[in-house]
């Protein structure tokens, strides 16, 4: 008989015990007075003379810790990332309150009634009068709930990483934070949410391999979406000039510290704006997003320290130039020269060679915010060319922590063009480039009946929350993120036999 099996036969004891004492092991309601956080916060900077007359109080949480003591005993409850401690002594509760006080684990979760006062040590504490039972935990706590360290099992039971690890709840306190202030911001400045499809006959809007599904009623192939771009700019035709969706894309693609198959996006779309008017309102936004989420514009990230007030700006070209590494630190006209491009790369084309060059040499260099801007038109079928050099486009892209985090551009909004653009695509599909683009005809519909001059982002929330939180894997902002089913745990039928 395994540990665990041992463990469940005596916690379904005690759950058999429980019940004899007259307290229902699943317990129902408890209406509670306040939180853990609101009596810390309300009193505790109070004096124990401030906390008389009595303070009557009805609280609850899971067990943290038990100290048993003779005819009294100490616990810990915690409730949402806080910390408070009752005091139950056998002459102030009733005969069976005290047994049932006895019977406790770590890891059940009770509520307690009675007033607050503090110990000989200063300690603010719940002096308990009445104790209900609200659950029983089955399985034990990590040792001293500081012993869930191994990353596989954290990520596949994050409900046992957040009881276990105080901190991996500010993680995701911090990411709440971040989307609620972005999607603040915005709506201030006109912006209206919207939901688009998440299955799409037609997928598009960035380079990526689709998840494929099928419908069987219609009895056709959908694509989970890759990005929500043509749908929004669909809106933008339709004259939603001000438009953003904070949603889920998924592209079926390997797993890093920077991807998950399943991760969420912000793109806004702003008529009558372009590139470098989103630049500017890019900036405004992570600054506010960054005091919203941390309380600070600087946040620690690894050994660098980011500063989110300001954003560094380069051309593409002008990246490569300032962060070369090695001797000969080329000239910008030696950036221009495809010559010089084709010697430092293998890619087929001058433009490719810039973006393939600046990937391996310049991007893991950015470690403070930095727009990088003006990308070649091969890697950017749906942004609107340079005027002045139309083998380049208005986008630009925002670089933290070495990694992209935002995405955006001029919108393209010339029909005949973007039939070009996607012409190009199907012949690097012909070539086996699966990531490419597919035409949309309707897509290309609806830029027959004009779209104003637009520009386009997309934030990755991830990615930022990362940054925003000091983490260094994608994995530890997402609540569940993607693992390999693991084989069958056995729960159920040791569950099942116990019950016989």
């Amino acid at each position: 008989m395994s540990l665990q099996f041992e463990l469940l036969a005596q916690r379904l004891e005690k759950v058999r015990q429980i019940r004899e004492l007259g307290f229902q092991p699943y317990g129902r309601r408890f209406d509670f007075t306040h939180t853990l956080g609101e009596i810390r916060r309300r009193w505790g900077g109070t004096s124990a003379e401030e906390l008389e007359p009595r303070i009557q109080v009805r609280v609850c949480g899971r067990i943290h810790t038990l100290r048993l003591m003779g005819r009294a005993g100490f616990a810990h409850l915690m409730q949402e990332g806080e910390r408070l401690q009752i005091y139950v002594r056998s002459d102030a509760v009733s005969e069976r309150d005290y047994k049932l006080f006895r019977m406790l684990e770590p890891g059940d979760i009770i509520g307690a009634e009675g007033y607050l006062f503090r110990t000989r040590t200063g300690e603010l504490t719940v002096h308990v009068e009445r104790l209900e039972f609200l659950a029983k935990t089955l399985l034990s706590m990590p040792e001293k709930w500081h012993g869930l360290e191994d990353v596989e099992t954290r990520y596949r039971q994050r409900y046992l990483d957040l009881i276990a690890n105080p901190e991996v709840r500010r993680i995701f306190v911090v990411r709440n934070r971040l989307i609620a202030s972005l999607r603040r911001q915005l709506e201030e400045r006109g912006f209206l949410e919207v939901e688009t499809p998440m299955m799409q006959p037609i997928y598009g809007g960035a380079a990526a391999r689709p998840f494929v599904t099928h419908h069987n009623a219609l009895d056709i192939d959908l694509y989970l979406r890759i990005a929500p771009e043509l749908y929004l700019k669909r809106l933008v035709v339709g004259g939603f000039d001000r438009v953003f969706e904070i949603n889920r894309n998924f592209r079926n693609e390997g797993i890093s510290t920077q991807h998950n198959p399943e991760f969420t996006m912000l793109e806004f779309y702003q008529a009558y704006t372009d590139y470098r008017g989103l630049m500017d309102l890019s900036e405004e936004l992570l600054r506010q997003a960054a005091l919203d989420a941390t309380g600070s514009t600087v946040v620690e990230y690894g050994e660098h320290r980011l500063d989110f007030s300001r954003l560094a700006r380069y051309s593409m070209r002008e990246a490569i130039v300032e962060f070369w590494r090695g001797p000969e630190r080329p000239r910008l006209d030696d950036v221009r020269d495809p010559e010089w491009l084709s010697r430092h790369s293998t890619r087929a084309t001058p433009g490719e060679a810039l973006v393939d060059i600046f990937e391996r040499v310049v991007e893991e260099q950015l470690i403070q915010p930095t727009i990088v801007y003006d990308f070649p038109v091969e890697t950017s079928p749906l942004a609107k060319s340079k005027p002045d050099e139309p083998g380049f486009v208005e986008r630009f892209e925002i670089i933290a922590g070495g990694m992209e985090v935002a995405n955006a551009y001029s919108e393209l909004n010339d029909p005949q063009e973007q039939r070009r653009r996607f012409d190009e695509q199907l012949r690097l599909r012909a070539r086996g480039d699966e990531e490419a683009h597919q035409m949309d005809e309707d897509f290309l519909r609806a830029l027959c009946y004009g779209m104003p001059p637009t520009g386009g982002e997309g934030i990755g929330i991830d990615r930022l929350a990362m940054l925003l939180a000091g983490v260094s894997s994608i994995r530890e902002v997402i609540l569940f993120p993607l693992l390999r089913p693991e084989g069958p745990l056995g729960l159920a039928d040791r569950l099942r036999e116990l019950d016989r």
